[in-house]
């Protein structure tokens, strides 16, 4: 991610890394990749979706259920 600014600028999108100083969130990021892996494996070149298959894959994980520590007890 070197080159991050330079991408956020031609891709017009932010870019946000997850503070040092605060490692909590990056189990999140971990457990979103790999729950995105199933529909994008890693050597996968996104220039074969669309936006379409994009958007979609979007949608189904956003609608996904998600576990959280109030629905534990």
């Amino acid at each position: 991610m070197a080159c991050h600014p330079e991408l956020a600028r031609r891709m017009k999108i932010d870019i946000w890394f997850c503070d040092p100083q605060a490692p909590w969130p990056r189990g999140s990021n971990e457990n979103t990749n790999g729950r995105l892996r199933q529909f994008l494996p890693k050597a996968a070149d996104l220039r074969q979706f669309t936006q379409r298959d994009l958007d979609h894959i979007a949608k189904r994980m956003n609608d996904r259920h998600k576990r959280c520590n109030c629905c534990l007890s």
